[in-house]
């Protein structure tokens, strides 16, 4: 199975303090995952303060580092190393640009980007980015247009795009990507998602989800993919999950539970997830038990334990649980 980690490029006051990450964080720890042989990293994509995390911190604004200048920098630093979006948020990116941002980084990288696409996860943030636009969009909409032009745009010579919400006229967008094909990966947990993935998508990046409903869903895709003519087997499984990981269980259970991602996941518990599920569905515990955890999740159809996200109080707690779980457990 492969693992990666999620780097903390948008996650100030959302499960860390503030501040807590410093700009040239970003590359060493891009090298030290490569040190220690982890698949990839990868950073999440938000530019607008959640109302909550507005009240939690009034006086002192988070940093949200913008994902693809951040990845570009880890992947200048690296030479294996694949970098990913976990997720890039479509609806709130030009579609134009963000497929010409993504091929000159899979460019410049030797074909290291994964780019995976996701509605987001806060509304609000998407009105506070564009009002006029948020009282008439529908961001699933976007999604899907956006998704059908980008992938035009990589692989046409010349490109001409009337729809309801975006337009170019005989575009030729070069360099197309290196990588062949290219790692255009579908995010989110629904069933929207699971079809998108399953239609286009070399890759599924759900998020956590009780083990049982993710096998369901698991399932649900490849047959669904099959049904569609193509091969299950080339769409990657990476779902991610969070990491505490100390001597004992309950040393583990007590910090993941003290930790800001479990305020976190509070704030997003209209997406229908059982939080009473999180410590067992996530990778909690002693290196045994996740270990365990992790035989579990392959036999399920996990591939990758995808964007690990890590609760910790400062990066040098981050930067240990990193390390520690790469020689205990992987």
């Amino acid at each position: 199975m492969k693992f990666s980690i999620c780097l903390p490029t948008g996650f100030e006051g959302v499960m860390y303090p503030v501040p807590f990450v410093a700009p040239g964080d970003f590359v060493r720890l891009a090298q030290l995952c490569e040190r220690l042989r982890y698949h990839s990293v990868w950073g999440n994509d938000h530019i607008q303060t959640q109302h909550y995390v507005r009240e939690l911190f009034p006086d002192t604004p988070p940093n949200f580092y913008e994902l693809m200048t951040v990845l570009s920098f880890c992947a200048a630093a690296t030479t294996t190393l694949e970098v990913g979006t976990a997720l890039a948020v479509l609806p709130m990116r030009d579609p134009f640009w963000l497929a010409k941002t993504a091929s000159t980084l899979d460019q410049l990288s030797d074909g290291r980007l994964i780019l995976a696409l996701g509605i987001g996860a806060y509304r609000e943030e998407f009105a506070a980015w564009s009002p006029r636009l948020a009282v008439r969009a529908q961001r699933g909409e976007m999604m899907d247009e956006g998704i059908a032009l980008m992938q035009r745009l990589f692989n046409e010579r010349r490109v001409t795009h009337e729809g309801k919400y975006y337009a170019v006229r005989d575009i030729e967008m070069y360099p197309k990507p290196r990588r062949q094909p290219f790692a255009f990966w579908i995010g989110g947990h629904n069933m929207e998602a699971l079809e998108r993935a399953a239609r286009i998508g070399s890759g599924w990046l759900p998020g956590w989800r009780p083990w049982p409903e993710l096998a369901e869903r698991i399932t649900a895709l490849k047959m669904r993919a099959a049904e569609l003519g193509r091969d299950p087997a080339e769409i990657e499984i990476a779902p991610q999950f969070s990491i505490t990981i100390a001597k004992t269980v309950e040393e583990a259970e007590k910090r993941y539970m003290a930790s800001g991602l479990v305020a976190h996941r509070k704030s997003l518990a209209y997406t229908g997830r059982d939080l009473s599920q999180q410590v067992v569905a996530n990778l909690v515990g002693s290196p045994d038990l996740i270990r365990e955890k992790v035989e579990g999740l392959r036999k399920i159809g996990v591939d990758h334990a995808c964007a690990l996200m890590i609760p910790a109080d400062s990066m040098a707690e981050f930067e240990d649980q990193v390390e520690w779980f790469a020689k205990t457990v992987m």
